[in-house]
């Protein structure tokens, strides 16, 4: 037999065609499905190349008569073959054939496993080398006697480590808090859990002391979205009843659109406490993304904020500031605001008939209501509220409300525009609903004002109806853009309609 034949006969078996040809259509199935661990991938097949050549090189060893050295060598690489085969095969069963039967067990499950398979094919890689397997496992369980008691410590995060994750006590993904630390679990390994802060820093916890202490995983419940419980604190003085403040802000939170905000449980308003003359409250909402937090917050007391100055109350903080301030420049701040009004109210050519004294009359009896982004400011189908709202700053949205929950934009409405006109002038109900944009500033004009104008120049019904008829058709024009006039009753109506309706309900 030559030279080359020895070599390759002692390197080259029946089944390595075989094992070869499974390990490459293994690489090749894995890379595409597993984009994030592509170089492990091609790190265990570079493994089982290397190996391969490995045994070669016994082959020609043993050619060359080193017959120990080259039968040593030659399992040594069998062995490493092996285990890249092993990896390859776990990544595929618990990467992708479990996962795609809605199985997900830990990964450090599939270290396990793993683990067991490489020492099983050692063994038996050894005992087909014509060791002795029961001498081996008496010397290996005496020295892992001595190395257990020399890293009782790594061992207890190894086993905290493996519990944590086989009982599922966190998960990656969850929030926890540890002592006065809060944070989203990045990664779970060995000795260590990985937690990432809001404040972009990464705690590490040895896995045992997550055992031993107990911790907090935040916004999970059985059967339960993810979401967890925010407090907003706000204080209103005693002179404000409590069934004011709880109304004025539930109803401005909930019929917003905010992000984050979970719509059930429903967020609450709540009286806390009484202490040195006024009242605490607090907005309890449920966070549905925690890494959100602060800034959901702060978009959550603005709404409390504009929701108490529409309904005339005042923090408890400011109102000491404010009465001091109108006690110094009462006067000189009413003729400035007024002045302000009369000018925004003759940019709304719904006005634009009245005299200069019947606008100074309307401005004294405007209210200044603010609206934070995602309030809905009037709701389709709403009655007994006849406002006019004008808007001084901000952007409005108009939409109308579809049987089948879609919503279908009408218009978009910003400095100078109003609406409302309708339910102020025939207290008629909403035709359409108007949100916020952005946060949004009006002025807000009731009947009680409207109507002593009325009854003091009884004709002024008359230049307001026409102005509302065409105001009518507009939107009417609008609906049948978007293709729904056919699902709506006919808008439109005549002059003298729309006359007769404005004086009954102002009773003329």
């Amino acid at each position: 037999m030559s030279f080359w034949d020895t070599a390759v006969q002692f390197a080259w078996r029946e089944e390595s065609l075989l094992v070869l040809f499974v390990v490459l259509c293994l690489a090749f199935l894995l890379l595409p499905y597993l984009k994030e661990e592509r170089k492990s991938i091609i790190n265990t097949l570079n493994l089982f190349i290397v190996c391969l050549l490995g045994q070669f090189f016994s082959g020609l060893l043993h050619a060359f008569q080193f017959s120990i050295t080259a039968g040593v060598l030659n399992e040594t690489f069998i062995i490493g073959g092996g285990i890249a085969l092993i990896r390859l095969w776990g990544m595929l069963i618990f990467r992708i054939v479990l996962p795609r039967a809605h199985m997900t067990p830990p990964r450090i499950t599939e270290d396990i496993f793993v683990i067991v398979a490489y020492v099983a094919w050692g063994l038996v890689r050894l005992r087909y080398a014509g060791l002795d397997l029961g001498s081996i496992v008496a010397t290996s369980a005496m020295i892992t006697a001595v190395v257990a008691f020399a890293m009782q410590d790594t061992l207890g995060n190894i086993l905290g480590g493996l519990a944590l994750q086989l009982d599922n006590s966190i998960q990656i993904g969850d929030w926890i808090k540890v002592d006065d630390i809060t944070g989203r679990v990045v990664d779970i390994r060995w000795r260590s859990t990985l937690v990432e802060t809001r404040n972009w820093e990464t705690v590490v916890f040895p896995n045992s002391q997550l055992m031993k202490n107990k911790f907090l995983v935040l916004g999970r419940r059985t059967d339960k979205p993810v979401q967890l419980r925010r407090w907003i604190w706000f204080g209103v003085n005693l002179s404000v009843t409590p069934t004011k403040v709880v109304k004025a802000v539930e109803e401005a939170i909930l019929r917003a659109e905010i992000n984050n905000v979970a719509k059930a449980p429903a967020p609450s308003c709540v009286l806390m406490e009484i202490d040195k003359g006024y009242a605490r409250y607090a907005l309890r909402y449920w966070l549905t993304d925690l890494a959100a937090d602060d800034p959901t917050d702060g978009v959550l007391r603005w709404h409390v904020y504009t929701a108490l100055e529409r309904a005339g109350i005042k923090l408890a903080d400011q109102n000491v500031q404010y009465v001091r301030e109108k006690e110094m420049h009462e006067e000189a701040a009413h003729r400035s605001e007024v002045s302000r009004r009369v000018k925004t109210l003759k940019r709304v050519y719904l006005f634009r008939q009245m005299t200069d004294g019947e606008l100074h009359q309307l401005a004294s009896r405007l209210r200044y209501m603010p609206f934070a982004k995602g309030n809905v400011i009037t709701q389709q189908g709403e009655t007994g509220k006849h406002w006019l709202f004008i808007i001084i700053n901000g952007e409005t949205e108009v939409y109308l409300e579809m049987p089948n929950g879609e919503k279908r934009t009408l218009n978009v409405l910003g400095k100078g525009d109003f609406f409302g006109e309708m339910s102020l002038m025939t207290g008629a109900p909403r035709v359409a609903s108007v949100i916020a944009r952005t946060d949004v500033e009006c002025y807000r004009l009731d009947k009680a004002a409207f109507e002593e104008i009325m009854r003091e120049r009884p004709g002024i019904a008359e230049e307001i109806s026409q102005i509302l008829v065409e105001r009518r058709a507009q939107l009417d024009s609008a609906m049948r853009n978007i293709g729904e006039a056919s699902s709506h009753n006919e808008i439109h109506q005549q002059h003298n309609e729309v006359l007769t309706t404005i004086k009954r309900f102002f009773g003329l």
